[in-house]
Parts: structure tokens; sequence; C-alpha cells
């Protein structure tokens, strides 16, 4: 098949880029941006289902002026002094001047008296918005009201910064267009370096960015038109995570066939028939890889949590473009090109001279159990960190250092209960009037639990039959002592409280994040198995090895142990943080057992191939190590330089998710894909192929086979001398 479509596709060269140009020229005119898609608030993608969602949902009901979105001012002195009599009528006109300013969205702003600091330095000034932190009306409110704080105050000696969840979603996306723009130019840059190192030519650096731009491109709007077409949203990440996908994973796909082209031309082969060449035999390895990353991704569908789910689309769309492209527009592309894809170089005429992975097959060769027992212990020692993983679930602590949201927190935190940024909100409804007296028992009990800082008084909603308590915790709204005490003492209280025909929700960001947790929780034991399972099927038909297969996937399953070891040490123990993003280990699984299951599937061909030429199990291992490891090694740099540029983000989440996929890829390459595999194949000898035989000889190798003709292309025996 493969044979097949490189001949076709050499054959027609500039109908190929043809068809690549009309496409992304459609989806360009009529695709919708993938950014009116794009919904930051991690609680709006939780589903019905859970405790939070009904909650929010009574409270668009009975307190629609209150059941919105919030922010929240926090006013000092700009000298850090104690707020004077003077300065907190300040505040309060300040408060006036906000709440009949005439914002859009803006339900009611309040400097009460309650919360006003202790210590004397410190006022909160609530604000209320109609509407979702998601919303474009809530953003432009929060814009505006940062604009005229400034102004109201300016002169005063006060100064007022903004958080709340609103204005932390806010800051949220900002942090995410420009961590977008940052990894985009960084890998483009890095991508750029590399090949040029590799290759030494223009063009064959130009080519790998051009197609993986278009493949970019046309990928983003046919997702935007999917999420349009069948009505959901994305996560944030989700497009600076397709940036170094197609980057990374793109790059690899191009390489692999570059240098199997490249290898051919070496060899003396006619420019179209070393690409057809080239197309036939790498396109398994890249149509393997990339099916393997595509199933992987697809058992995201089975996330409960949709952030998770609403990636599956994106990176299929994503992954398997970029598959098609690597398989026909760049050999469209390389067809055109012919030799002079490597110009300036004329280092491409000849092997270079390397001594590393030569000397690293003849090792494997001849001592198989010893360098796979150092690679095993190696990546098992790293692994042990991944049983001391702890999760965050704080939104504010992943946002850069330099936003006013969590600077504001910051201060918000020397002078209150960390818990006033996010209060717990209990809604009460029931089928006729509510008792008040039964209110005050609810309140009483919420005062009893341990960890509760304050509870306020019952406020009636419409006709007395519903209510809301707000209470503030002592501990971080998002941390997990927050996340269980609300899911479980205060959950069981309200619980408890109601009578038949009676309802109470806990509601509030810190219920919606125990949502969160317990969503995220149970996705771990759904898509775990079911990625591991669609790989072990993917890898099992194009290995056709029941040993194989069980072996790659042992692999992968230490490979992402020690991935998430090496990422704990790291954050955990050394940066001395918290906790690790909450989704972290789903996409170091995803991304490490899928995307890392590339550089096995390749080792293990080049190794089969090796094995069907004749050569003895342990030769070629030597042989796949050899010819294989340079392209891996490249490969693997590449791939994880461009994840790294994510930690130049400056978003704690994308900080962590950049490093982990990029260890978990470097450990990947160099310790599993050319160093483990190759030495228990070695071991394992022909057994490593039972049942499916994948290491019977072929009748004639590839080197010694012509390969077919190129349709139009005259041989090179047959020419005129």
């Amino acid at each position: 098949m493969f044979s097949k479509l490189g001949q076709l596709v050499v054959a027609h060269p500039w109908r190929v880029i043809g068809i690549w140009l009309v496409a992304l020229l459609l989806v360009v005119l009529f695709a919708p941006r993938l950014s009116e898609v794009t919904n930051t608030d991690q609680t709006s993608f939780l589903p019905d289902s859970y405790e939070s969602v009904k909650a929010q949902k009574l409270a668009e009901r009975f307190f629609p002026n209150g059941g919105g979105t919030s922010a929240l001012f926090v006013v000092q002195r700009r000298d850090d002094g104690r707020l004077s009599s003077s300065d907190r009528r300040t505040v309060a006109s300040f408060a006036r001047l906000l709440a009949g300013g005439g914002i859009g969205r803006v339900t009611a702003v309040t400097a009460s008296p309650r919360e006003f600091a202790p210590n004397g330095k410190l006022q909160l000034v609530r604000v209320s918005l109609q509407g979702t932190s998601e919303d474009e009306p809530v953003k432009a409110a929060v814009r505006e009201l940062r604009e005229r704080a400034g102004r109201l105050l300016a002169g005063t000696g006060l100064s007022a910064g903004l958080t709340g969840d609103a204005a932390i979603q806010f800051d949220t996306e900002e942090s995410f267009a420009t961590a977008e723009r940052v990894v985009g130019a960084a890998s483009a840059v890095l991508i750029l370096l590399l090949l040029s190192l590799v290759f030494r030519s223009g063009i064959a650096t130009v080519v790998p960015l051009a197609s993986i731009a278009l493949v970019f491109l046309l990928s983003t709007g046919l997702l935007a038109l999917t999420a349009k077409t069948f009505d959901f949203d994305v996560g944030p990440e989700l497009q600076t995570m397709l940036i170094v996908v197609l980057f990374g994973i793109g790059t690899d796909y191009i390489l692999f066939l570059l240098f199997r082209y490249r290898e051919r031309l070496r060899a003396g082969e006619e420019p179209k028939r070393a690409i057809a060449f080239a197309v036939a035999r790498v396109g398994e390895a890249i149509a393997s890889s990339g099916a393997v990353v595509i199933a992987a991704f697809l058992a995201l569908a089975f996330s409960e949590f949709g952030s998770s789910r609403s990636m599956a689309p994106g990176f299929v769309i994503a992954i398997l473009v970029m598959l098609l492209a690597a398989l026909t527009l760049v050999p469209a592309l390389l067809a055109l090109a012919g030799p002079g894809v490597f110009w300036p170089s004329r280092h491409w005429r000849e092997a270079p001279r390397q001594r590393i992975f030569p000397r690293l097959g003849r090792k494997v060769a001849r001592r198989p159990a010893r360098t796979a027992l150092a690679a095993a212990a190696l990546l098992l020692a790293l692994g042990v960190g991944a049983f001391f993983y702890r999760a965050d679930y704080d939104p504010v602590g992943q946002l850069p250092g330099g936003t006013e949201a969590g600077q504001a927190f910051d201060v918000l935190k020397t002078a209150f209960p960390v818990g006033a940024l996010n209060p717990t909100e209990i809604y009460v409804a029931g089928e006729k009037q509510l008792d008040e007296k039964r209110l005050r028992m609810l309140q009483a009990r919420l005062v009893q639990i341990d960890g509760v800082a304050d509870v306020a008084l019952p406020v009636l909603g419409k006709q007395g039959q519903a209510a809301r308590i707000v209470l503030q915790l002592e501990e971080r709204p998002y941390s997990e002592a927050a996340l269980d005490l609300v899911a479980g003492p205060i959950r069981a209280a309200a619980h408890a409280w109601a009578r038949p025909g009676e309802t109470a929700l806990v509601g509030g960001q810190t219920s919606a994040f125990a949502d969160i947790r317990a969503a995220t929780s149970r996705d771990f034991g759904v898509v775990f198995p079911v990625a591991a399972l669609a790989i072990a099927l993917i890898l099992g038909l194009v290995l056709r090895s029941l040993v194989g297969t069980a072996y790659l996937l042992a692999a992968a399953a230490v490979g992402f142990a020690a991935t998430l070891g090496a990422t704990v040490a790291l954050f955990q123990g050394l940066a001395g943080e918290a906790g690790l993003t909450f989704n972290l280990p789903m996409l170091v699984y995803l991304f490490v057992v899928a995307v890392g299951t590339d550089y096995n599937i390749l080792v293990t061909s080049r190794l089969r191939e090796e094995i069907r030429e004749g050569n003895a199990p342990r030769p070629a291992a030597a042989l796949a190590v050899e010819h294989a490891g340079p392209t891996v090694a490249a490969a693997g740099v590449i791939l994880a330089g461009t994840f790294a540029s994510l930690t130049l983000t400056g978003v704690g989440l994308l900080a962590q998710i950049g490093f982990a996929i990029a260890i978990g890829i470097v450990l990947v390459a160099f310790v599993m894909a050319t160093v483990l595999t190759p030495s228990v194949a070695a071991l394992l000898g022909r057994k490593i192929w039972w049942p499916g035989h994948q290491d019977r000889p072929e009748r004639a190798g590839p080197r010694d086979r012509k390969p077919a003709a190129v349709p139009g292309e005259v041989p090179p025996e047959a020419r005129p001398k």
C-alpha cells in the first residue's frame, strides 16, 4: 500500500500540493476560529449530574443577581499602613461609584464592615457579575473595573487589586494567549536551529516548518468547525498544546522520511525512486505511530470531565492531518526539490563518521543483559517518585507571578482567611416557604465544623422558598483539605438537614473543584486501561507478536512511572510546590506512552527489517541501533525541545506539562528505544516475534531488490549512455 502511495505522490506532486492548498483555503474562508470555541473556566466542563453544577442552576433560578460569577477588590494603602477613617470612607465611595457606574454585567458592589481586615490594613470590595466568567461581556467588565479602579483611586494613597473567580479566569486567558505566542516562536526557532544542525541546509528546514504551519492552520480550523457543529467547547491549553504536538510529532514524521530518503540517495538511488522507497519503508512506521497516538487520544472520549474529553477530537484531527501530510504533502515537496532539498550542504552525499550509535549497537549486541539491566534500573529508580505524587487544583497557583489576580490574592492572604477569595455557598430550596429558624439551625451546624472560619446569616430568595448561606473556609479554597472539607462534612451537614421536599446543595468554586477531582479520579480509572487496550491492539496488528506487544506495553508503563517520578522530584521536591496540576498524569500517560511508542516502533521496525535480511538477532540489534539511533536521537531532541518550550510561558500548568513530557521523551528516546528495546530483543532472540514469525527472511532484502519504477520515469538502465 505505501509503495503504491509513494509512487503515486512522486508521479503527481503538483496535484498533491494543489489539493492541500485548496483544502487550506476552504478551511480558512469558512471555518470559525478556534478561540471562538475555547472556554477558560474548568468548572464549566463538569457534567450536570455533579452537585456543584446543580447548585449553580439553583442559584441562577432563585438568585439571578447573585448566582453569577464574582470578583474581589483587595484595597490597601500604598505605604502598607493601616486604613484610616478617611481611607475607609474613600473605599465606601469607591464601591458606590463602581456600583452606579453603569458597567455592563455588574449587579452589585459592596464594601461590608465584615470584610475589613482585623489588622486594619485591608478592605475587601465584592463585585457580583451576571453571567459566567468565560462570557465576553464579563471579561469586558473585568477590564473596565480595573481601569476605573485605577482612575478612582488615583491620588488617594490607596491601591486596589482585582482577584476572584472572574479576574482569575480573565488573567488565565490572557496568560494562555501570551503562552501560545511564546511557544509558537520558541518551537519554530528551536526546530529551525536543530534541523539546520542535522542537515546543514536551509531548504531542509523550511520544508518541515512550512508543512507543519499548513497542517496547524488546517487542523485548528477543522477542530473549530467540528466543535461548532457538535456544540462543545475546548480548554484554553489545547491550542498551545496543538502547536507543540504538531511541531514535535510532525517534525518526527518528516525526519523519519528525510533520513530514509537521504540514505537511499547515498546508496545511488534515483531521487524519485528514493522518495517512493522512503515512503514505502517508513510509511508503515509513521502510519503505525500515528495510529497508536490517535488510538490513545481517542480514549479521552471516555472521560467524564469535559475538558479532557474535548481534547480527543483536537488531538485526533491534528495527528491525522499531520500523518496524511507526512505521507503525501512532504514527499510531493521532496519530489519537486529533489536532492536540492539538502542544498547547500554536500555532506548528505556521504554517511557521517559517527561513532556513538555504532559503538552503542555493538555494546548492546555483546552485553544485552548488562545494558538492559542498566536502562531498566534507571527507569525504575526514577519511577519511585511517582508514589509521592500529589494533585494540585489551584488555578491561582498556575498563574504567572505578575498577574493582578495572583498578586491581589497574595495580599489577601496576609490578613484574611484564605477562604475569603471564593466563599462556599449553600443553596436551599423547598416546595413551600422555608422556616427561618431551621435555616439558622443549619447555620449553627456549619459553624461547628472544623475548618469553617465564618458563616453568614441565611439570605432568603424568591417568596421565601429558597435561601443562600455563605461560609468561608480556613483553608485555601482549592487545597486538598478544602476539597475534602466541602465534599465531606459540609455536604453531609447540608444533606442531613434537608427534609423531604427540600433540597440543600453546596456550590461555589471549592465545591466545583471537589467535583473536578472526583471526575478526574474516575477518568484515570477508565481512560488509562482503554488507552492501554487500544495501543495493545494497534501494536498487535503492527508487530503480530504477543511477546513484542507485551514488552512494549510494559516498557511504556515503566516510562510513564519514571517520567512522573522525575517531575515529582523536581517540582514537589526541589521546587517545594504543593503538588502537580491535577490533569498532568493523564497528559503524561498519553504523550509519553503514545508518542514515545513511536520511537520503539521505529527501532522495532528497523530491527525486523534487519532480521528479514538474514541477520541473527544480536547483529540485527546492533544494526538497528546504528541506523535507527540517529533518527530517534534527532527526533527525540526536537520533540523534547518543543515541549520544553512550554516552560518559558510562566504558566505553572504549562511549565509542569512541558518539563514532564520533555523528560519523558528524552527517557523514551535515549534510554528505552535505543538501549532497552534492542537489548531485550537481543536477549529474547526470535522469541520476541512469537507467534507471528515476523522475523522470517524475505526472498530478497530491500538492499538487493530493485524498487518499483515511478510512473513517467525512465529507468536508469534504459537511459542513453
